[in-house]
């Protein structure tokens, strides 16, 4: 990159902006405006490698407002267009603006990304391996303040018996994660903890409410 040093103006487009005044996306916008310049320079990134990509909502009117390339996608697919964006051209830095109901609402699922692949997995739609990383259902549903989770595994039937006696006894959703063995697309993928009873015993801890969390082949440790 040259010796030049951006400035804010450098970002700045000639649009008029048409929040409402008092809206909190003008002060968001200056702080991004005012941000690059020193990104470019600390990251020797030229101003025409930057990239803004929005959903649909007030906020994502963001990229006219901006002096760099944009994307103004469809409603709740902002991230999934960045992706592709970032994918077709890594050198890009690239930004997404997008509000709670675009992002997390419509878009949640683009949010989330790639359920519970495993890293690097190979499949029918990532060829060259999964490159994001799984999330957990469970912390999913306490994020989104649920007040039952319970997991189980398909070979222990009466964990599961278990399991579901639990939540149909609780008031309010009840969800059960059951890591289940799949011998033609994902064969032996619990094996690292299941293969068999002995590796169960010493991987697994059962949490019953109230009781001590002890594992081992005769419950001999505990955390």
């Amino acid at each position: 990159m040259a010796d030049y040093k951006y400035t804010p103006a450098d970002f700045k487009s000639d649009q008029e902006v048409r929040w409402c005044p008092g809206c909190g996306d003008h002060a968001i916008l200056s702080a991004v405006q005012r941000a690059l310049p020193e990104i470019a320079d600390a990251l020797d990134t030229p101003h025409n490698l930057f990239t803004f990509v929005s959903g649909i909502g007030c906020s994502s009117r963001f990229i006219y407002y901006m002096k760099t390339y944009g994307f103004h996608s469809v409603h709740g697919r902002a991230n999934a267009v960045a992706t592709g964006v970032k994918t077709a051209n890594p050198r890009l830095s690239v930004w997404v603006t997008t509000g709670d109901g675009d992002s997390l609402a419509i878009g949640g699922n683009h949010f989330i990304h790639s359920p519970t692949s495993k890293l690097g997995k190979i499949t029918k739609t990532s060829p060259y391996g999964t490159v994001e990383k799984p999330f957990n259902p469970g912390e999913l549903v306490i994020g989104a303040k649920g007040t039952f989770f319970a997991r189980t595994i398909d070979m222990e039937v009466a964990l599961s018996k278990e399991c579901m006696i639990a939540a149909a006894r609780h008031t309010g959703m009840s969800v059960i994660e059951a890591l289940q063995n799949c011998v033609i697309f994902n064969d032996k993928t619990h094996a690292d903890f299941a293969a068999d009873k002995a590796t169960r015993a010493e991987r697994t801890v059962t949490l019953r409410h109230g009781e001590k969390m002890l594992f081992g082949a005769n419950n001999e440790k505990g955390i």
